[in-house]
């Protein structure tokens, strides 16, 4: 239980990054798990489309630090790399 006036007014303002927080993670799994999913159906030009806005969608999500911008840019790294070993 938050004691000061300044930790009650944290602990508010935690539950609202918390709950900011868990979207953007939600977005990030979400556009992963869609890439991944045409990298399995072997959809190379559809992936293609795809990869501008996923770049663009997991570093906006990195630079809030809902993730870090080491673990975005490998994720984008290894993603993009699948794309182009589609045949």
């Amino acid at each position: 239980m938050p004691n000061t006036k300044s930790a009650i007014r944290r602990v508010r303002r935690v539950k609202l990054q918390t709950a900011a927080n868990r979207v953007r993670r939600s977005k990030y799994r979400s556009v992963i798990k869609l890439m991944n999913s045409l990298i399995r159906g072997k959809k190379k030009n559809e992936a293609k489309k795809l990869l501008p806005k996923l770049n663009s969608q997991i570093m906006k999500i990195a630079k809030t630090g809902a993730i870090k911008k080491k673990t975005a840019s490998r994720n984008i790294s290894r993603i993009s790399k699948k794309i182009y070993s589609l045949k």
